[in-house]
């Protein structure tokens, strides 16, 4: 089948299901220009780059600086150009245009808060995997997490010579240990009420829409975590014959062969596929 026919096929089948169920990866955001390295980690890390010697966002991630104040110097400008700042192309504006007066809900293991960002309402959103907004306690002792912005904001305008004023470093105000990204990164992530609310919203609604014309429709999934959303997407395509599965990614369009004759597979760039389809629509 022509790349053509499936953008139709997966028109179609956008416009013919009764509820959709979107499950977005790191390739959603690649795509919208969310990129880790080369030319916008250059223009935001050169001089950690220079010092410290990694290559992309990822790696400056997991480098174990010797302080404190080193080490949320990174994070805040990581959090910074990753978190609060919109997207630099517009896939996810056109993702919610594209799924406008329709029933849908949205699972992501993105912790960029594009969704957000871009209007989709929260109460359809399921962050499985944190957001780089909030901080808990690294132990945890307590399962709570905190906005970080004002604290972000400052740690951005005020850092000097790839260090933080050492009165910024987060602590936690219940036990006084550090405070650490709200990431699944261990056995230490703190599932709070936010996340907790998410997940029953996300349960009841594959719960109520699993004999209903649903769409599954993963977009930039890669093979690091499928168990959150692509096996459990081909798992309830093969449960329901009325589902569909859609997936959008380029270079690991791919699905099981039990479900092949109702999956839509476009090997391809989620943005571009995201105008094509928007296109058919008009």
């Amino acid at each position: 089948m022509t790349a053509k026919a499936m953008i139709k096929r997966l028109a179609d089948a956008l416009a013919e299901a009764e509820a959709i169920v979107v499950g977005a990866g790191a390739g959603l955001s690649t795509s919208a220009g969310f990129t880790y390295a080369g030319e916008r980690f250059e223009r935001t890390f050169a001089d950690f780059e220079a010092r410290y010697g990694f290559h992309d966002m990822y790696s400056g991630g997991f480098y174990p600086f010797a302080t404190p104040e080193e080490r949320w110097a990174y994070w805040s400008r990581n959090i910074w150009c990753n978190r609060y700042t919109p997207a630099p192309k517009d896939t996810y504006p056109k993702l919610l245009r594209l799924l406008a007066d329709k029933d849908f809900f949205v699972i992501t293991t993105n912790v960029d808060h594009q969704f957000q960002l871009a209007g989709f309402p929260k109460e359809r959103l399921f962050y499985t995997q944190g957001d780089y907004g909030l901080w808990q306690c690294s132990v945890p002792c307590h399962a709570k997490t905190y906005d970080n912005y004002e604290t972000v904001k400052r740690m951005v305008e005020e850092q000097r010579d790839m260090r933080v004023p050492s009165e910024l470093v987060p602590m936690c105000p219940v036990c006084g240990k550090p405070m650490s990204m709200n990431l699944r990164a261990d056995a230490t992530f703190v599932e709070d009420e936010g996340w907790q609310a998410a997940a029953e919203r996300y349960t009841n609604y594959l719960r109520a829409k699993s004999l209903k014309r649903t769409l599954y429709l993963e977009l930039g999934v890669g093979g690091n975590t499928p168990g959150i959303i692509k096996y459990p997407f081909w798992q309830m395509t093969a449960a329901n014959p009325l589902a569909t599965y859609a997936c959008v990614n380029y270079g690991e369009a791919v699905a099981p062969r039990e479900i092949l004759g109702r999956s839509i597979l476009i090997d391809g760039d989620i943005d571009a596929v995201l105008d094509d389809l928007l296109e058919v629509q008009r």
